[in-house]
């Protein structure tokens, strides 16, 4: 397969107001963030180089460098060694609710697809045994999945389900876990979910595109059915650059 050659060099307009106690980095910055935000900077785009922005804009290169290390800080620049400085997809904000990330990217227009890593039937260990309220060593069903959005890595995840049900690569390739158990008439009804944050491992930096020790969210749900079963156990990890989690809260 040929690989995509990256967008020519672009950058924002922007008019420098020299005589503003905003400092330049700062107008710039915020320059070329409303320009990503509305699009004339979409994502995969690539800036001029720093020697190109400062002729461009009449600022000097630490000025230049300033302004885009505080989107890179933000997310929403990324450097790339060979390539430049590129714009990032927009993260991805999902709602605290019982539904699956698939649906939920599918919803957005997000492109999901997915690698099914591994899917296997082994004996229950006392901890998965627990929470899927089997006894240790019953079979069930392990499978571990890369989610990607727009053909960029996201999430890495990782289910545990009882036995009873039957699951193929097909299935989960090409739909969303919730998806195939609503399929087989599986009425997910309530969920209990931890959210958490951690460093990836070397193995989950890599199937991420992440750099080692990268700062990931993590969350680990056990969901049941309207008979108060458990349909499945799930430990996900997120890029943390490219995924939030959000909700509302009410006063009672």
């Amino acid at each position: 397969m040929v690989a995509t050659p990256p967008a020519s060099p672009s950058a924002p307009q922007f008019d420098v107001d020299r005589s503003s106690p905003t400092p330049l980095y700062y107008q710039l910055s915020q320059a070329m963030e409303r320009a990503i935000t509305d699009g004339a900077l979409p994502a995969g785009s690539r800036l001029e180089n720093e020697i190109a922005l400062a002729q461009r804009y009449g600022l000097s290169r630490p000025t230049i460098r300033r302004a885009v290390q505080e989107l890179v800080d933000k997310g929403m620049l990324v450097r790339k060694r060979g390539v430049g400085t590129q714009v990032v997809q927009s993260p991805v904000s999902r709602s605290v609710d019982l539904t699956s990330l698939y649906d939920d990217l599918a919803r957005a227009g997000g492109a999901p697809t997915t690698s099914v890593l591994e899917l296997a039937r082994e004996p229950a260990s006392a901890d998965v045994a627990a929470a899927l309220g089997v006894a240790e060593g019953d079979e069930i069903t392990r499978l571990v999945r890369l989610r990607r959005t727009h053909g960029e890595p996201l999430a890495l995840l990782t289910n545990h389900l009882p036995g009873r049900f039957t699951l193929t690569q097909e299935d989960l390739a090409d739909h969303g876990l919730y998806q195939h158990l609503r399929a087989q008439g599986v009425h997910l009804s309530v969920a209990h979910q931890k959210i958490g944050a951690r460093l990836a491992g070397a193995r989950e930096a890599k199937l991420l595109d992440e750099a080692p020790r990268a700062a990931l969210l993590t969350m680990e749900r056990t969901a049941y059915d309207d008979y108060g079963t458990v349909v499945e156990h799930g430990t996900h990890a997120y890029r943390a650059s490219r995924y939030e989690f959000s909700t509302t809260l009410v006063d009672r």
